[in-house]
């Protein structure tokens, strides 16, 4: 086969865009673009998980970074929600019933703040009405009139008491323990000795009486007591009298506006049973008493109980919420509770110090957030997972278990769930979860996977000419033509390396397009051409290629020894990728090949010494297998080779180069020099087959660099797998080259063709004797094998006949 035939044309070593498939001039005739480019997988999961309703059906974008993720579902979200009504607005007030908690109140949108301002106004009204109320003369009669018939009544009771006292010869004293009946003679108490001379029968006359009128004086003070307690009964019904006079025309508007909202009906009845129980509150406060020298702060009541907390406001939402919480928290996604320090160091705190999180706000809606940030974030995925898990938010401490004392703190009662919660992250981070949370299938039954790339089209092509127009319409950037919307076209089909695809990185695009922009600026130019984006690429490309140019120097010097020229039996140029983070390469390295007589087999010197990957491996081990299936059919296959990567003192992996090294292994059998003008890539299987690679333009252009730095002479080229034909993008340089004629890629399928191309001599095909033909280069490996199998066979005899001593 000539190797003409299989030389790649110079038309196919990169796709061109022809700018005239446009029919804008510049990009500032075009609308902006409105949709995702090329994403209809995620678009049909973004949709059928937002249309669900069932439990567990959250989203997880999947995507590398820079493919449209949180654009494309902030796009989407924003066109649904403006169908879609407000949710509640959420308000915390004071729990009357248990002070260490706090209840949760949902009203309409927008009317949350007005039920704030409704009790603000309220109170205000009390603080002036109640105090008006309990100064007036009818209160003030009513109290005196209750307090004197208390008194008149406890005064009658003791004055019928000290009658009968007085008849028995007894009179009622006052002592530290109270009332006692005390018996007297001529005007006074008797003394002990005088009522222990008394007569047996008088004394005890004496002592029943005391007892009988002691009794009488209990029965009085229980009458009394029982008094006292009818008089506060009837003092607080006054009160209470008093205070729903002034609460009752107040209160009552508001519970008819609220009358559809029990539990706001249910707080305003507890906040009218607090005030009618704290009316003195209400009351002036007498003037504290100053120490002198120090100004004391006067003590007042406080009415913070009857605040009311806005938790979620949503009286200026125009649709349902859609929340992006760039740093999640615990604190910024379930909601705290705040402190204030007081004076000696004490943390006091009540239901207005209850502030919102994330996921209050997007309650109702949708809250979006990085599936990183929230795996990093400690407590916030297992929280994430129960607030899911038992459709409610809690409001918690969430150190409260690991300090070493306890606080008193609030307990606010929960709020609950309804939000579609959207993950943004990576591939690994969705398997990850997959794989090792049970939990997280429950949860999030939704993947919308991004593509980094997207089939090329005449659509998708106008789709990126319109993000162009977009990006820079909002970026206030030159305007592009024809001919700049083509070139970058090109430059994304290179991201991918692929000549019927166009890369999805957004942001990395978006990027080239600004500078672009600033480089036609810079050169005084309205438009941006396809020079202009040209130029763009060679300044990126300069401004991180630094470390290629050093290497590229040691090339030239000769310190890294690669041949360009000439022919040597059993080497040949291989080609790696070296890959920086921000920039990647391509370079040779020379790869040679010995082979002895032997039973060692193959031998992968950067496998003995632990510098290659087990993929590389394999791809050594291979060649055995093509080795022995090729020319160990009728007789084993007796060799000894070593394989070695020359000047390589770091790892090797990947299979790339198996190809490369079984064209050593065959030339350094079979004696036949390889042209060494010509570099190798490609993997092979064992059948012989060439199998397509990765890198394959770093490859092409790095063997290129080291050619042109010494000198093209129209005999140098590339020899690459067929199945990579596609994923040519060249730069100009290359192509220029190839069209001259001072640089060749042919493209191979199998060990054959390539072997003819590096030789000029054909591999040669086992006849139906059995036999390779004369002439051909695989007649000369299967005679060298059979020579080695000789020797080995002669060795082998002369050890058995030498006598044992």
């Amino acid at each position: 086969m000539s190797s003409t035939k299989l030389l790649i044309p110079a038309e196919k070593l990169r796709w061109k865009c022809d700018p005239q498939t446009f029919e804008f001039e510049t990009t500032e005739e075009l609308p902006d673009l409105e949709d995702a480019i090329g994403q209809e997988r995620a678009l049909r999961s973004i949709e059928f998980g937002l249309g669900m309703q069932g439990t567990g059906f959250n989203l997880y974008i999947s995507g590398e970074t820079g493919t449209g993720r949180a654009s494309t579902i902030r796009s989407i979200l924003k066109k649904r929600t403006a169908d879609e009504s407000p949710p509640c607005d959420w308000l915390y007030v004071h729990n009357f019933n248990d002070h260490d908690a706090a209840v949760s109140l949902s009203l309409p949108a927008g009317m949350g703040s007005g039920f704030a301002a409704d009790m603000k106004e309220l109170i205000e009204a009390f603080k002036l009405d109640i105090p008006k109320a309990l100064e007036s003369r009818e209160y003030e009669n009513r109290r005196t009139e209750i307090l004197e018939t208390y008194q008149a009544s406890n005064s009658e009771m003791f004055q019928e008491l000290e009658k009968g006292c007085e008849k028995r010869g007894f009179t009622l004293q006052r002592t530290v323990s109270g009332l006692v009946v005390v018996p007297q003679k001529e005007g006074r108490n008797y003394t002990q000795e005088e009522f222990e001379g008394l007569p047996q029968k008088k004394r005890e006359k004496l002592e029943k009486d005391g007892k009988e009128l002691t009794e009488r004086l209990n029965e009085v003070l229980r009458q009394v007591r029982e008094s006292e307690k009818a008089t506060k009964d009837a003092l607080s019904q006054a009160d209470r009298d008093l205070g729903m006079s002034c609460l009752g025309h107040r209160l009552d508007p508001l519970r008819q506006k609220y009358s559809e909202f029990p539990k706001v009906l249910a707080y305003l009845e507890s906040v009218q049973e607090d005030i009618l129980k704290n009316l003195e509150d209400f009351k002036p406060q007498p003037p504290q008493s100053q120490i002198p020298g120090l100004k004391m702060p006067r003590q007042e009541p406080t009415f913070e109980r009857y605040e009311v907390n806005v938790l979620v406001d949503n009286r200026e939402a125009k649709g349902a919420p859609v929340i992006f919480e760039s740093n999640p928290t615990y604190n910024n996604l379930f909601g705290r509770i705040e402190h204030v320090m007081q004076y000696g160091g004490v943390a006091v705190t009540d239901f207005t110090m209850i502030r919102s999180g994330a996921l209050h706000r997007a309650n109702g809606g949708y809250l979006v957030i990085d599936a990183r940030e929230v795996l990093t974030n400690p407590f916030v995925w297992d929280s994430l997972k129960r607030c899911v898990r038992t459709g409610e938010i809690r409001i918690e401490d969430v150190l409260e278990q690991y300090r070493f004392m306890t606080m008193v703190s609030l307990k606010p009662e929960p709020v609950p769930l309804q939000a579609k919660i959207i993950l943004i992250g990576s591939p690994w981070i969705y398997y990850l979860l997959f794989h090792l949370d049970p939990d997280y299938r429950k949860f999030f039954k939704v993947k919308a996977e991004f593509d980094n790339r997207v089939a090329r089209t005449p659509e998708i092509m106008r789709d990126y000419a319109l993000f162009v127009a977009t990006h820079c319409r909002c970026e206030k950037l030159l305007p592009f033509d024809r001919s700049g919307v083509a070139r970058l076209l090109e430059y994304t089909s290179r991201m991918v390396e692929d000549q019927e695809k166009l890369s999805s990185q957004f942001m990395e695009i978006a990027d080239f397009i600004r500078e672009a922009a600033f480089w036609a600026q810079k050169d005084g130019h309205t438009i941006v051409n396809g020079d202009d984006v040209q130029r763009a690429g060679e300044e990126k490309l300069y401004r991180v290629n630094r470390i290629e140019e050093r290497l590229q120097e040691l090339y030239d010097d000769g310190t890294i020894m690669v041949d360009t020229d000439g022919e040597v039996i059993g080497q040949i140029n291989g080609l790696s990728v070296i890959s920086l983070g921000d920039h990647t390469f391509g370079r040779p390295s020379r790869i040679t090949a010995r082979a002895y007589t032997g039973q060692a087999g193959m031998v992968n010197v950067e496998r003995e010494v632990k510098l290659s990957g087990p993929i590389h491996d394999k791809g050594v081990m291979i060649l055995t297998g093509y080795l022995g299936g090729t020319f160990a059919v009728k007789r084993p296959l007796s060799l000894s080779a070593s394989i070695c990567f020359e000047q390589s003192y770091d790892g090797i992996e990947g299979d790339s180069a198996s190809s490369t090294e079984l064209y050593a292994l065959l030339s350094a059998l079979s004696g036949v020099p390889i042209r060494q003008g010509i570099a190798v890539t490609g993997s092979v299987n064992q059948r012989g087959i060439i199998q397509p690679i990765g890198g394959v333009n770093y490859k092409i252009e790095g063997f290129f660099a080291v050619c042109r730095s010494k000198g093209l002479t129209g005999r140098q080229g590339v020899l690459i797998p067929k199945a990579n034909e596609r994923n040519l993008m060249v730069h100009d340089d290359v192509v220029a080259a190839v069209s001259a004629g001072q640089f060749h890629i042919w493209s191979v399928e199998t060990i054959e063709q390539g072997i003819e191309i590096l030789t000029g001599m054909a591999a040669g095909t086992r006849g139906r004797n059995g036999a390779f033909p004369k002439g051909t280069l695989y007649h000369l490996v299967d005679v060298h094998l059979r020579r080695m199998a000789e020797v080995l066979q002669k060795q082998e005899e002369r050890g058995k006949r030498k006598p044992k001593k």
